[in-house]
């Protein structure tokens, strides 16, 4: 049985905090606001594996109330959706995200994103796509007060 599942994440740019995306510190005047390290790309990508599994959502699995999770690496986080689907005799098919934020610009950092990415995932680099796209200016992630990712996962289960 093939299943496919979403997932979204967004959060503030503040002064004081490392920007990290896929795994991937990138140079930044601000870092996103989190209690883990904020990777809203991770998170996507983790919420997008646990509903393609019908389960709960990253928030459930790793609040933010618990003080294990602060500062945590999201690879951790990452790392068990997969563990989730192994555990049901399954197979993470492929993941595909794309990031919104107006800066910085990300495209030369997506490769080690995806290497990031399928190493805590145990999937292949070629089954993870990561595309960047700017908000034309509009909104909060336009005027650069946030960033935003979405993604999707296929898994395949047995019947």
């Amino acid at each position: 049985m093939v299943r496919v599942g979403m997932g979204y994440d967004v959060h503030a740019l503040v002064k004081g905090r490392k920007l990290v995306l896929g795994g991937v510190e990138i140079p930044h005047t601000t870092g996103l606001d989190g209690h883990s390290d904020a990777d809203a790309l991770m998170h996507a990508i983790c919420d997008a594996v646990l509903g393609a599994l019908g389960e709960g959502d990253i928030g459930q699995l790793f609040p933010n109330t618990d003080l294990r999770w602060r500062g945590a690496p999201s690879k951790v986080f990452l790392a068990e959706a997969a563990r989730r689907v192994a555990a049901r005799r399954g197979r993470l098919v492929n993941v595909d995200a794309s990031v919104l934020a107006e800066a910085p610009r990300l495209a030369p950092h997506a490769a080690s994103m995806k290497a990031n990415i399928a190493a805590a995932l145990g999937i292949r680099p070629d089954a993870v796509g990561v595309k960047a796209t700017t908000n034309e200016r509009l909104g909060f992630i336009g005027r650069g007060e946030g960033i935003a990712a979405m993604a999707v996962a296929c898994v395949e289960l047995p019947d």
